[in-house]
Protein backbone atom coordinates (compact mmCIF):
# COMPACT_ATOMS: atom_id res chain seq x y z
CA UNK A 1 0.00 0.00 0.00
CA UNK A 2 2.75 2.49 0.93
CA UNK A 3 4.44 1.88 -2.27
CA UNK A 4 1.88 3.08 -4.36
CA UNK A 5 1.33 6.91 -5.41
CA UNK A 6 -1.55 7.23 -4.17
CA UNK A 7 -0.16 6.99 -0.66
CA UNK A 8 2.71 9.19 -1.05
CA UNK A 9 -0.03 11.70 -2.40
CA UNK A 10 -1.77 11.67 0.97
CA UNK A 11 1.32 12.14 2.87
CA UNK A 12 2.23 14.92 0.91
CA UNK A 13 -1.00 16.62 1.39
CA UNK A 14 -0.78 15.97 4.98
CA UNK A 15 2.74 17.94 5.04
CA UNK A 16 0.80 20.98 3.30
CA UNK A 17 -1.83 21.31 5.58
CA UNK A 18 0.47 20.87 8.22
CA UNK A 19 2.79 23.18 6.72
CA UNK A 20 5.80 21.52 8.02
CA UNK A 21 8.96 23.30 6.73
CA UNK A 22 10.43 22.93 3.50
CA UNK A 23 7.41 20.73 2.35
CA UNK A 24 5.57 23.38 1.26
CA UNK A 25 7.08 24.00 -1.98
CA UNK A 26 5.12 23.66 -5.38
CA UNK A 27 7.92 21.60 -7.13
CA UNK A 28 7.36 18.85 -4.90
CA UNK A 29 5.93 15.53 -6.27
CA UNK A 30 4.78 12.98 -4.55
CA UNK A 31 7.19 10.89 -7.64
CA UNK A 32 9.92 13.01 -5.88
CA UNK A 33 9.34 11.07 -2.49
CA UNK A 34 11.40 8.59 -0.95
CA UNK A 35 9.05 6.22 1.65
CA UNK A 36 10.75 3.62 3.27
CA UNK A 37 8.51 1.52 5.96
CA UNK A 38 10.23 0.73 9.31
CA UNK A 39 9.85 -2.67 10.70
CA UNK A 40 9.72 -3.67 14.24
CA UNK A 41 6.62 -1.34 15.54
CA UNK A 42 4.05 -3.81 16.71
CA UNK A 43 0.81 -1.16 17.41
CA UNK A 44 2.22 1.38 14.67
CA UNK A 45 2.81 1.30 11.33
CA UNK A 46 5.87 3.95 11.08
CA UNK A 47 7.73 4.97 7.86
CA UNK A 48 10.50 7.56 7.05
CA UNK A 49 9.62 10.05 4.60
CA UNK A 50 12.36 12.29 2.18
CA UNK A 51 12.66 14.07 -0.38
CA UNK A 52 16.01 13.58 -2.00
CA UNK A 53 15.61 16.47 -4.41
CA UNK A 54 14.78 19.58 -2.31
CA UNK A 55 17.30 19.42 0.43
CA UNK A 56 15.38 21.53 2.52
CA UNK A 57 12.57 19.42 3.17
CA UNK A 58 13.72 17.70 6.00
CA UNK A 59 13.53 14.26 6.42
CA UNK A 60 10.60 12.90 8.79
CA UNK A 61 9.24 10.02 10.45
CA UNK A 62 5.42 9.08 9.93
CA UNK A 63 3.74 7.43 12.06
CA UNK A 64 0.09 5.65 11.42
CA UNK A 65 -1.59 4.62 14.56
CA UNK A 66 -2.94 0.51 14.24
CA UNK A 67 -6.76 0.31 14.59
CA UNK A 68 -6.79 -1.79 17.57
CA UNK A 69 -4.44 0.42 19.63
CA UNK A 70 -7.44 3.05 20.30
CA UNK A 71 -8.71 1.71 23.69
CA UNK A 72 -5.46 0.80 24.54
CA UNK A 73 -4.13 4.42 24.32
CA UNK A 74 -4.96 7.70 25.36
CA UNK A 75 -3.47 10.04 22.21
CA UNK A 76 -4.09 13.54 23.45
CA UNK A 77 -2.14 12.52 26.49
CA UNK A 78 0.34 11.02 24.48
CA UNK A 79 1.04 13.87 22.55
CA UNK A 80 1.45 15.89 25.72
CA UNK A 81 3.90 13.91 26.87
CA UNK A 82 5.87 13.60 23.77
CA UNK A 83 5.64 18.27 23.74
CA UNK A 84 6.83 18.28 27.29
CA UNK A 85 9.55 16.05 27.15
CA UNK A 86 11.28 17.34 23.98
CA UNK A 87 10.72 20.68 25.04
CA UNK A 88 11.59 20.89 28.60
CA UNK A 89 14.25 18.05 28.81
CA UNK A 90 15.39 17.34 25.32
CA UNK A 91 14.14 13.05 25.48
CA UNK A 92 12.52 12.07 22.35
CA UNK A 93 11.19 13.30 19.17
CA UNK A 94 9.72 16.57 18.44
CA UNK A 95 6.06 16.58 17.12
CA UNK A 96 5.34 18.69 13.89
CA UNK A 97 2.09 17.63 13.27
CA UNK A 98 -0.91 15.23 13.83
CA UNK A 99 -3.48 13.99 11.72
CA UNK A 100 -6.88 11.91 12.25
CA UNK A 101 -4.96 8.47 12.70
CA UNK A 102 -1.33 9.26 12.50
CA UNK A 103 1.41 12.11 13.73
CA UNK A 104 4.52 13.40 11.92
CA UNK A 105 8.00 13.24 14.38
CA UNK A 106 11.51 14.02 14.22
CA UNK A 107 13.60 12.21 12.60
CA UNK A 108 16.91 11.28 13.65
CA UNK A 109 19.37 9.78 11.76
CA UNK A 110 19.62 6.91 13.64
CA UNK A 111 20.09 2.71 13.40
CA UNK A 112 17.40 1.08 15.55
CA UNK A 113 18.67 -1.39 18.43
CA UNK A 114 18.68 -5.38 17.76
CA UNK A 115 18.18 -8.08 20.12
CA UNK A 116 21.19 -8.49 19.88
CA UNK A 117 22.41 -5.24 20.33
CA UNK A 118 21.29 -4.51 24.04
CA UNK A 119 22.95 -7.50 24.95
CA UNK A 120 25.95 -5.33 24.72
CA UNK A 121 27.77 -4.59 28.29
CA UNK A 122 28.13 -1.18 26.94
CA UNK A 123 25.15 -0.31 24.96
CA UNK A 124 23.32 -2.02 28.23
CA UNK A 125 25.05 0.89 30.83
CA UNK A 126 23.89 3.97 27.92
CA UNK A 127 20.38 2.42 28.25
CA UNK A 128 20.52 2.47 32.23
CA UNK A 129 21.88 5.76 32.30
CA UNK A 130 19.25 7.02 29.98
CA UNK A 131 16.44 5.06 31.82
CA UNK A 132 17.47 7.24 34.96
CA UNK A 133 17.15 10.51 33.03
CA UNK A 134 13.67 9.62 32.11
CA UNK A 135 13.28 8.40 35.73
CA UNK A 136 14.13 11.95 36.83
CA UNK A 137 11.88 13.79 34.92
CA UNK A 138 9.11 15.73 37.07
CA UNK A 139 6.11 13.70 36.53
CA UNK A 140 3.41 16.62 36.89
CA UNK A 141 5.54 19.12 34.57
CA UNK A 142 4.92 16.38 31.61
CA UNK A 143 1.67 15.98 32.19
CA UNK A 144 1.94 11.91 32.97
CA UNK A 145 -0.17 11.50 36.11
CA UNK A 146 -3.26 13.32 34.95
CA UNK A 147 -5.53 10.91 33.97
CA UNK A 148 -4.24 8.10 36.88
CA UNK A 149 -3.53 10.20 40.15
CA UNK A 150 -7.18 9.57 41.26
CA UNK A 151 -7.61 6.02 39.94
CA UNK A 152 -5.88 3.71 42.85
CA UNK A 153 -3.23 1.64 42.55
CA UNK A 154 -0.80 3.79 44.18
CA UNK A 155 -1.30 5.78 41.45
CA UNK A 156 0.26 3.22 39.17
CA UNK A 157 0.24 2.91 35.39
CA UNK A 158 0.65 -0.71 35.45
CA UNK A 159 -2.57 -1.06 38.02
CA UNK A 160 -4.46 1.40 36.02
CA UNK A 161 -3.86 -0.13 32.79
CA UNK A 162 -5.02 -3.76 33.12
CA UNK A 163 -7.91 -3.18 35.84
CA UNK A 164 -9.22 -0.85 32.43
CA UNK A 165 -8.16 -3.19 29.60
CA UNK A 166 -9.79 -6.08 31.22
CA UNK A 167 -13.29 -5.26 30.16
CA UNK A 168 -11.90 -5.25 26.61
CA UNK A 169 -10.29 -8.54 26.57
CA UNK A 170 -13.10 -10.42 28.08
CA UNK A 171 -15.01 -9.03 24.89
CA UNK A 172 -12.09 -10.61 22.61
CA UNK A 173 -12.46 -13.34 24.17
CA UNK A 174 -15.96 -14.05 23.74
CA UNK A 175 -15.96 -13.79 19.85
CA UNK A 176 -16.83 -16.66 18.05
CA UNK A 177 -13.35 -17.14 16.74
CA UNK A 178 -12.01 -17.76 19.94
CA UNK A 179 -11.66 -21.83 20.74
CA UNK A 180 -12.56 -22.53 24.10
CA UNK A 181 -9.40 -23.98 24.88
CA UNK A 182 -7.86 -20.80 24.48
CA UNK A 183 -10.91 -19.01 26.88
CA UNK A 184 -9.50 -21.81 29.42
CA UNK A 185 -6.24 -21.51 29.27
CA UNK A 186 -6.37 -17.69 29.46
CA UNK A 187 -8.94 -18.08 32.20
CA UNK A 188 -9.15 -14.31 32.95
CA UNK A 189 -11.86 -15.09 35.80
CA UNK A 190 -8.70 -16.67 37.43
CA UNK A 191 -6.69 -13.95 36.27
CA UNK A 192 -8.72 -11.31 38.27
CA UNK A 193 -8.37 -12.87 41.42
CA UNK A 194 -4.43 -13.59 41.02
CA UNK A 195 -4.03 -10.32 40.14
CA UNK A 196 -6.01 -8.57 43.06
CA UNK A 197 -4.27 -10.71 45.31
CA UNK A 198 -0.59 -10.06 44.07
CA UNK A 199 -1.30 -5.78 43.36
CA UNK A 200 -2.55 -5.89 47.03
CA UNK A 201 0.34 -7.64 48.43
CA UNK A 202 2.89 -5.52 46.07
CA UNK A 203 1.48 -2.49 46.93
CA UNK A 204 2.18 -3.25 50.87
CA UNK A 205 5.36 -3.97 50.51
CA UNK A 206 7.86 -1.12 52.00
CA UNK A 207 9.20 1.62 50.13
CA UNK A 208 12.76 1.41 48.38
CA UNK A 209 14.35 3.63 45.56
CA UNK A 210 13.39 0.39 43.13
CA UNK A 211 9.60 1.43 43.86
CA UNK A 212 9.63 5.36 43.85
CA UNK A 213 7.21 6.47 41.49
CA UNK A 214 8.56 8.01 38.83
CA UNK A 215 8.41 8.93 35.11
CA UNK A 216 8.10 5.33 33.27
CA UNK A 217 8.80 4.61 29.61
CA UNK A 218 6.99 1.40 29.82
CA UNK A 219 7.97 -0.34 26.87
CA UNK A 220 11.90 0.08 26.72
CA UNK A 221 11.91 -2.82 23.92
CA UNK A 222 14.85 -2.55 21.35
CA UNK A 223 12.51 -1.40 18.85
CA UNK A 224 11.96 2.02 20.63
CA UNK A 225 15.89 2.36 21.22
CA UNK A 226 17.85 4.43 18.41
CA UNK A 227 21.54 4.87 18.07
CA UNK A 228 22.76 7.35 16.99
CA UNK A 229 24.77 7.23 13.50
CA UNK A 230 27.08 10.55 14.26
CA UNK A 231 27.96 11.32 17.33
CA UNK A 232 28.73 14.89 18.68
CA UNK A 233 32.00 15.74 20.03
CA UNK A 234 31.99 16.54 24.07
CA UNK A 235 28.66 14.74 24.20
CA UNK A 236 28.41 12.19 26.88
CA UNK A 237 28.47 8.57 25.26
CA UNK A 238 25.02 7.24 26.61
CA UNK A 239 23.31 10.34 24.67
CA UNK A 240 24.17 8.27 21.91
CA UNK A 241 20.74 6.31 22.51
CA UNK A 242 17.55 8.06 21.62
CA UNK A 243 14.33 6.96 23.24
CA UNK A 244 11.32 6.66 21.08
CA UNK A 245 7.58 5.99 21.41
CA UNK A 246 6.09 7.06 24.39
CA UNK A 247 2.43 5.60 23.90
CA UNK A 248 2.40 3.86 27.07
CA UNK A 249 4.66 6.05 29.15
CA UNK A 250 3.46 7.60 32.95
CA UNK A 251 3.69 7.21 36.66
CA UNK A 252 5.44 3.21 37.65
CA UNK A 253 7.85 1.99 40.21
CA UNK A 254 11.77 2.60 38.85
CA UNK A 255 11.99 -1.62 39.03
CA UNK A 256 8.65 -2.35 36.92
CA UNK A 257 10.53 -0.37 34.30
CA UNK A 258 13.48 -1.86 34.78
CA UNK A 259 12.09 -5.45 34.70
CA UNK A 260 10.16 -4.41 31.64
CA UNK A 261 13.05 -3.89 29.60
CA UNK A 262 14.75 -7.19 30.90
CA UNK A 263 11.57 -9.14 29.69
CA UNK A 264 12.03 -7.87 26.42
CA UNK A 265 15.99 -9.03 26.16
CA UNK A 266 13.82 -12.25 26.06
CA UNK A 267 12.25 -10.87 22.34
CA UNK A 268 13.08 -11.37 18.85
CA UNK A 269 10.28 -9.39 17.01
CA UNK A 270 12.50 -10.33 13.39
CA UNK A 271 11.99 -14.12 13.52
CA UNK A 272 9.95 -16.65 12.23
CA UNK A 273 7.94 -16.84 16.29
CA UNK A 274 7.61 -13.22 16.78
CA UNK A 275 5.55 -13.40 19.58
CA UNK A 276 7.10 -16.34 21.77
CA UNK A 277 9.96 -15.29 24.55
CA UNK A 278 12.88 -17.46 25.23
CA UNK A 279 13.12 -16.99 29.36
CA UNK A 280 16.82 -18.11 28.50
CA UNK A 281 18.00 -15.22 27.02
CA UNK A 282 16.88 -12.72 30.15
CA UNK A 283 19.63 -11.34 31.46
CA UNK A 284 22.44 -13.18 34.04
CA UNK A 285 23.07 -11.60 37.11
CA UNK A 286 26.16 -9.90 36.31
CA UNK A 287 24.24 -8.40 33.20
CA UNK A 288 21.38 -7.13 35.43
CA UNK A 289 24.32 -5.75 37.46
CA UNK A 290 25.94 -3.93 34.55
CA UNK A 291 22.55 -2.15 33.99
CA UNK A 292 22.05 -1.17 38.05
CA UNK A 293 25.36 0.41 38.41
CA UNK A 294 25.00 2.44 35.62
CA UNK A 295 22.04 3.49 36.65
CA UNK A 296 22.27 4.01 40.37
CA UNK A 297 25.27 6.28 39.38
CA UNK A 298 23.58 8.48 36.93
CA UNK A 299 20.48 8.45 39.06
CA UNK A 300 22.87 9.97 41.98
CA UNK A 301 24.45 12.26 40.02
CA UNK A 302 21.63 13.78 38.28
CA UNK A 303 20.45 14.54 41.99
CA UNK A 304 23.82 16.17 42.80
CA UNK A 305 24.40 13.54 45.44
CA UNK A 306 27.93 12.47 46.85
CA UNK A 307 26.93 9.94 48.97
CA UNK A 308 27.54 6.46 46.78
CA UNK A 309 30.23 5.19 48.13
CA UNK A 310 30.60 1.38 47.18
CA UNK A 311 29.04 -0.11 50.22
CA UNK A 312 25.72 1.83 49.75
CA UNK A 313 26.50 0.83 45.38
CA UNK A 314 26.64 -2.87 46.79
CA UNK A 315 23.63 -3.02 48.78
CA UNK A 316 20.84 -0.81 46.03
CA UNK A 317 21.96 -3.45 43.60
CA UNK A 318 20.75 -6.14 45.63
CA UNK A 319 17.60 -4.16 46.60
CA UNK A 320 16.92 -3.25 43.25
CA UNK A 321 16.94 -6.26 41.43
CA UNK A 322 15.09 -8.00 44.60
CA UNK A 323 12.49 -5.15 43.39
CA UNK A 324 12.87 -5.89 39.79
CA UNK A 325 12.10 -9.40 40.24
CA UNK A 326 8.89 -8.91 42.17
CA UNK A 327 7.57 -6.14 39.64
CA UNK A 328 8.76 -8.21 36.59
CA UNK A 329 5.60 -10.07 36.96
CA UNK A 330 3.35 -7.39 37.06
CA UNK A 331 4.85 -6.69 33.21
CA UNK A 332 3.64 -10.17 32.43
CA UNK A 333 0.31 -9.52 33.12
CA UNK A 334 -0.04 -6.14 31.72
CA UNK A 335 1.18 -7.08 28.00
CA UNK A 336 -1.06 -10.56 28.74
CA UNK A 337 -3.78 -8.30 28.91
CA UNK A 338 -2.88 -6.20 26.03
CA UNK A 339 -1.64 -9.25 23.53
CA UNK A 340 -6.01 -10.25 23.62
CA UNK A 341 -6.89 -6.47 22.88
CA UNK A 342 -4.61 -6.55 20.49
CA UNK A 343 -5.96 -9.94 18.83
CA UNK A 344 -9.33 -8.13 18.39
CA UNK A 345 -8.82 -6.81 14.59
CA UNK A 346 -7.12 -10.07 13.44
CA UNK A 347 -10.16 -12.59 15.14
CA UNK A 348 -13.10 -10.51 13.30
CA UNK A 349 -11.57 -10.93 10.24
CA UNK A 350 -10.61 -14.58 10.87
CA UNK A 351 -6.91 -13.60 9.95
CA UNK A 352 -5.56 -17.68 9.86
CA UNK A 353 -1.95 -16.70 9.87
CA UNK A 354 -1.22 -13.35 10.87
CA UNK A 355 1.77 -11.46 10.64
CA UNK A 356 1.96 -11.24 15.10
CA UNK A 357 -0.02 -13.90 17.14
CA UNK A 358 -1.39 -11.62 19.74
CA UNK A 359 -3.08 -14.65 21.67
CA UNK A 360 -0.38 -16.72 21.61
CA UNK A 361 1.81 -13.89 22.88
CA UNK A 362 -0.93 -13.66 25.70
CA UNK A 363 -0.49 -17.00 26.45
CA UNK A 364 2.84 -17.11 27.40
CA UNK A 365 2.86 -13.63 29.03
CA UNK A 366 -0.09 -15.11 30.79
CA UNK A 367 1.74 -18.28 31.75
CA UNK A 368 4.81 -16.28 32.92
CA UNK A 369 3.06 -14.32 35.08
CA UNK A 370 1.38 -17.32 36.86
CA UNK A 371 4.74 -18.88 37.36
CA UNK A 372 5.65 -15.97 38.90
CA UNK A 373 2.56 -15.58 40.96
CA UNK A 374 3.14 -19.04 42.11
CA UNK A 375 6.64 -18.64 43.53
CA UNK A 376 5.67 -15.62 45.58
CA UNK A 377 3.46 -18.28 47.60
CA UNK A 378 0.89 -15.87 48.33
Amino acid sequence: MYKKPLFASQVLEILRKLQVHGWSKPQISPSDMAIHKVSGALTNAVFFVSCPSVPSARTLLLRVYGSSSGCLISRPRELLILHNLSSKYKIGPRVYGTFDNGRLEEFFNSVTLTSADIRDPEISGWIGARMAELHSVDIESVGGSSSISLKGGNGFEIAVNVSSWLSSAEEVLKLPAVSEATRQELDLPKFKVQWDRYLAWILNRPRTFGTRRVFAHNDAQYGNLLRLKDGSEGVDEHRQIIVVDFEYAGPNPAAYDIANHFHEWTANYHCATPHLLTPSRYPTFEERRNFYVAYIEHTYMLAEDPLLDDTTLSSMVTELDRDVLIWGAASHAGWAIWGIVQAREDLEAAVSDPEFDYIGYAKGRMAAFRKAFESFNL
